[in-house]
């Protein structure tokens, strides 16, 4: 008997209360082993976190399946990840680079939707199934760029301001075409004056948080945080105002890890020193759950076919292609090196390619081996994305962090 098959692992796919000490043990571990391998190769750590998945999971050693324990650990973790990430960053730099910022995700919409349409006609699958593929394509991860970037310490660089604010736009696009997408797969047809509705709303939410919400936190949470008598008072409030923001977000219509960012950024600038080394914490806790689970949900049980690798090859391909072309394109005034940082920034796709998949399978409109070659271009975007920005990204100096201004409560 070996230890790949020892009775003990035979249980932590079974979904049982008495394993879960054993599950956390093996995602986390194994995420942080390989972790700690990559960076000795001298590759971003972040890479070991997504290869763990795949190792642990249905396409490796078969020892974890991704479930709903950690389908909710990986939103967590990558909420924290967002939240940490906003703290580092001020809304008027994200402003500053706002006309740069849409144009960059307009052109990273673009194009990916169109290669992904074509793709899928070419090779002669149902018109459904080729636009369902074209919308996977669309959408970028931010949180595996924002890892890249915060652990590199160059969030303060332009490029990563644009990014930022090119992955929260791309995120308004995103979610517009998937519901577009999904209700040209149902009978009815598209609910156009719906979706106007939610598309004014989520971009209202979004421009009325980063104008004014800077401003209203400086003046709330100083007063509030000092008139608490509880232990970490600051954390408590902060995490307490992440999760209304994740909410209020979902409920506009963007993505529960957009508003987690947009209430880091709105906490940047009165966060102290000790709020900063609790929320590195507590994403150190969580993040390796969010990496993990983009491998674990890779399954290359239906690349059986040579004419499924072929495809699922050639999307990778437009995948990477037109996300990097597009989005360097919108962001060339910058100059070429910075526009190529800008494009590779927003390559992966992570979570949000996989969600279009699900929608797409649960809805009839796309068949099994299409949805495992969406999930094939979403985490092979992800792994492949850190390694590259790692080198494009070499000789840039770490700005450091903005000590947050002593606020005076008069």
């Amino acid at each position: 008997m070996t230890l790949f098959n020892h009775p003990m692992l035979a249980f932590l796919s079974a979904g049982e209360a008495d394993t879960l000490p054993l599950q956390m043990l093996v995602v986390f571990g194994f995420a942080k082993l390989l972790a700690e391998a990559a960076q000795r190769l001298r590759m971003p750590g972040i890479v070991g976190g997504l290869v763990a998945g795949a190792v642990i999971g249905p396409s490796g050693l078969g020892w974890i399946q991704y479930g709903e324990l950690l389908h909710a650990m990986a939103e967590l973790g990558v909420m924290f990840l967002l939240f940490q990430v906003g703290l580092e960053v001020k809304a008027s730099e994200l402003l500053r680079v706002g006309k740069v910022a849409l144009l960059s995700a307009s052109l990273g919409v673009a194009l990916p939707f169109a290669a992904g349409w074509a793709i899928m006609a070419a090779a002669g699958h149902p018109r459904i199934e080729s636009i369902f593929m074209g919308a996977a394509m669309v959408a970028t991860s931010v949180g595996i760029t924002a890892h890249v970037l915060a652990s590199k310490g160059v969030l303060s660089h332009r490029t990563a301001q644009v990014i930022l604010a090119a992955a929260v736009i791309d995120d308004v696009l995103g979610l517009l075409v998937l519901a577009v997408v999904s209700s040209m797969a149902k009978a009815g047809g598209a609910d156009w004056a719906g979706l106007a509705v939610t598309t004014a709303v989520s971009i209202v939410f979004v421009v009325a948080v980063a104008k004014y919400g800077t401003r209203t936190a400086g003046i709330v949470v100083p007063r509030l945080t000092q008139s608490l008598r509880l232990d970490e008072a600051e954390f408590a409030v902060a995490v307490t105002f992440l999760f209304l923001m994740a909410m209020v977000a979902a409920y506009s219509g963007v993505a529960a890890i957009v508003g987690a960012f947009l209430a880091g950024m709105v906490l940047a600038e009165t966060a102290s020193d000790h709020l900063h080394t609790l929320v590195r914490g507590a994403g150190e806790l969580m993040v390796p759950f969010f990496l993990a689970s983009i491998g674990l949900q890779l399954d290359t049980a239906v690349f059986r076919s040579g004419s499924t690798i072929a495809l699922a090859l050639a999307i990778l391909a437009a995948a990477v292609i037109t996300k990097w072309i597009g989005c360097g394109l919108g962001a060339i005034s910058l100059g070429y090196q910075d526009a190529s940082r800008v494009g590779a920034g927003m390559v992966p796709r992570g979570e949000v390619g996989m969600v279009v998949a699900q929608v797409g399978l649960a809805a009839g409109a796309i068949s099994q081996p299409v949805y495992g070659v969406a999930v094939f271009m979403a985490v092979m975007t992800t792994i492949l994305a850190p390694p590259v920005l790692n080198f494009l990204y070499k000789g840039v100096p770490a700005g450091p962090r903005p000590t947050p201004p002593s606020v005076e409560l008069g």
